[in-house]
């Protein structure tokens, strides 16, 4: 007897990706919410029809199905759906005792995106750990230099004394740029609290007579599992940057994300987006916009988005840029942490 879908298998609720069960014939047992929404349909629509309904080429659907139920583990990305036209990777396994077939859904269009943030969170460690060194090997000494030239300072009159009030001064320059550097750097384990996204936001970010605050804000969202200082610098940063951009409207969404999944977790995602109409982001910088040191202000460190990527990397989440006609977003995706994983 099949079980009715809304009782079928509840795990796969908690994988990250999109996944469908199909019987012996091919119809559909169970689909998980990330599969619903990637065909556009509820799992009591999906139930008992055959996946060729809602994948296509119905003969390749069908062959590798039925490699599956011979003990095949295959794939393919020449699927597309019937719905959304989105051309898919289709990986067929069989499930224990060959009663039938498992499918995991992989958009085509993902591919890049993944690709590019994988890149981007290998540059972040490398650029962690040279500022972990930079933290033991520069640090130090530039503190010695200071007390040195304090004490010269001090006992020093007339050019002398100007001359080391000018290395006091330089020296202190070079540690700002160092602590500025070193915020991109790795952080050890630290306290993560519940907080009310909303509340932090509006915390940030107020309203002015030259600035027009848009608020889209899903209230269903539960409170996350952050370190509050660490994201609170994130949200600061995104909004210096729209702000030093010119605009005169800043729109902030939240709401969940179905269709996301993130690496190393099983549950829902908040998305957490900022819309502004500032200047545009020259297109040559975007794929390199949250390197270190790279801007489009003259007078900016290059370090801020740098900042924001690895905040939002130390919650296992990420950040992307989506740049339109007339306004940029930033889109921030960020895991929602189940109650059993915050105690252990």
């Amino acid at each position: 007897m099949v079980a009715a879908p809304e009782q079928a298998f509840p795990l796969l609720e908690m994988m990250p990706m999109a996944v469908i069960l199909v019987n012996q014939e091919g119809h559909v047992t169970h689909a998980n919410e990330l599969a619903q929404g990637h065909m556009g349909t509820s799992l009591r629509c999906m139930f008992k029809r055959h996946l060729s309904d809602f994948l296509q080429p119905s003969s390749e659907v069908d062959m590798m199905i039925g490699r599956a139920l011979k003990g095949e583990t295959v794939a393919d990305d020449a699927f597309c759906g019937r719905q959304n036209h989105m051309p898919y990777s289709l990986h067929f396994g069989p499930m224990k005792d060959q009663q039938g077939v498992v499918i995991g859904l992989i958009p085509e269009a993902n591919r890049s995106e993944v690709e590019e943030h994988a890149k981007r969170h290998e540059m972040a460690e490398t650029v962690a750990r040279i500022a972990l060194e930079m933290a033991h090997e520069v640090k130090n000494p530039l503190a010695a230099l200071r007390g040195a030239a304090q004490l010269l300072h001090e006992q020093s009159t007339g050019d002398a004394a100007e001359i080391s009030a000018h290395i006091l001064a330089e020296v202190d320059r070079i540690k700002e740029r160092i602590d500025t550097f070193l915020q991109v750097g790795p952080r050890a384990d630290i306290a993560m609290t519940e907080i009310n996204i909303h509340a932090l936001l509006d915390d940030v970010c107020k309203a002015s007579e030259h600035v027009q605050v848009r608020r889209v804000y899903d209230p269903s969202l539960p409170d996350l599992w952050v370190h509050e200082t660490r994201l609170r610098q994130a949200i600061e940063n995104l909004w210096v940057n729209a702000l030093e951009a010119e605009s005169t409207c800043i729109t902030w969404e939240t709401r969940i994300a179905p269709l996301v999944a993130l690496p190393d977790h099983q549950g829902m995602v908040v998305e957490l987006s900022m819309r502004s109409n500032g200047h545009p982001i020259p297109e040559a910088l975007r794929t390199h916009l949250f390197e270190p040191y790279v801007s489009n202000k003259a007078r900016g460190s290059g370090l801020g988005l740098a900042v924001v990527q690895r905040v939002v990397q130390e919650h296992g989440g990420r950040i992307s840029l989506k740049a339109g006609a007339g306004d940029t977003t930033f889109v921030m995706h960020l895991p929602i942490i189940k109650e059993a994983l915050k105690k252990s």
